[in-house]
C-alpha cells in the first residue's frame, strides 16, 4: 500500500471557510499523470498541488478535477504554508522554498510577518477582441477586452458591475480558453475582480492567483502604482497584496490550514 501524506488549506485567508482551499500532496516518488488527475478529481477541490522534494528544492504540479494547469496561485501558496509551519525540517531557508515547475521556471515563496510572497513570471496582457459566444456567456458590455497568454480579462467600470455578472457556465464552457477574469476599480481597494473556467473544471474559482499574474500588470499601469490591493468577489473571498517588478508579480497573502490526513493507495 502506498501513503501519501495530504492537507487541506484555505489559501489568501487567515479564517477558515474563507479563501481558496487547495490539498497539498506529498508523494515520496513519481505518480502518473492520469493517478494525479484522479487524485483531485477525488479531493474535488479547484485545485491539487503535487510536490515532491528533490534535494534543497521542491517539484511541483498543480491539477484540477480535470485537467493539469501550468500555473496555480493558491495551491502554490498553500503548499508552501504546508511546509513552513508543518514540514520545517525539510527546508534549508526558514524563510523561503522555491519549487520547481515544468513550464513557468522556479517559483520562490518567502515567509514574513506580512504573510507568504510568492514571486512569479508576470503575465501583462494585451489589447484583443473576444470570441461572441464569450462575451454572450459572460453577459454585460466590457468597456476594455484583453488578453494574456492563456486567459481573457474584460474590463468594467464599477465594482458592482463585477458583483452583478451571473455566467451562462454551459456556453462559456463552450470556449476554448483556460478562464476569463471581469475586472473593474474597487470601492474599498484598488481593484476587485472574479474568475470563471469552466473548460478546466472550474465554473467560479474562488481566489485565482494566478490570473492576478495578468491583472497586476493591468492594474498597475492604469493606476501608475507599483503595489496594489485587491479583493476577489467569489462567495468565499479574498485578499491579494499584488506587486510589480519589472517582468515578475509578487503576490502576498495568508493561509491556513484545515485538515491533514493520509491518501492510502
Amino acid at each position: 500500500m502506498k501513503e501519501i501524506k495530504c492537507y487541506q488549506v484555505d489559501s489568501f485567508t487567515n479564517e477558515l471557510f474563507t479563501g481558496n482551499p487547495a490539498a497539498v500532496c506529498f508523494p515520496e516518488d513519481e505518480l502518473s499523470p492520469e493517478l494525479m488527475r484522479q487524485i483531485a478529481a477525488e479531493n474535488n477541490l479547484s485545485e491539487t498541488a503535487f510536490v515532491i522534494k528533490k534535494n534543497d528544492r521542491f517539484h511541483i504540479r498543480w491539477f484540477t478535477p480535470t485537467v493539469e494547469v501550468a500555473l496555480c496561485g493558491h495551491a502554490t501558496l498553500a503548499a508552501a504554508h504546508v511546509l513552513f509551519e508543518h514540514h520545517p525540517d525539510w527546508l534549508v531557508d526558514s524563510n523561503e522554498v522555491v519549487f520547481q515547475t515544468m513550464l513557468r521556471g522556479d517559483l520562490i515563496v518567502q515567509k514574513s510577518n506580512d504573510g507568504y510572497t510568492m514571486d512569479f513570471p508576470a503575465d501583462a496582457p494585451k489589447p484583443s477582441e473576444a470570441p461572441p459566444a464569450l462575451l454572450e456567456a459572460i453577459g454585460g458590455s466590457p468597456l476594455e477586452i484583453w488578453k494574456g497568454q492563456t486567459d481573457f480579462v474584460l474590463v468594467f467600470g464599477h465594482e458592482d458591475n463585477i458583483r452583478a455578472i451571473s455566467p451562462d457556465f454551459r456556453l462559456l464552457y463552450s470556449v476554448n480558453v483556460r478562464g476569463v477574469s471581469v475586472t473593474a476599480p474597487g470601492n474599498s481597494v484598488d481593484f476587485v475582480s472574479r474568475f470563471f473556467a469552466p473548460g478546466s473544471g472550474i465554473d467560479e474559482d474562488p481566489v485565482t492567483g494566478s490570473a492576478h499574474t495578468t491583472l497586476t500588470p493591468y492594474w498597475c499601469k492604469r493606476l501608475k502604482k507599483s503595489q496594489c490591493v485587491a479583493h476577489q468577489l467569489s462567495v468565499r473571498g479574498g485578499e491579494l497584496r499584488c506587486a510589480l517588478s519589472h517582468d515578475r508579480v509578487l503576490l502576498t497573502g495568508n493561509a491556513i490550514t484545515y485538515l491533514s490526513g493520509t491518501i492510502r493507495l
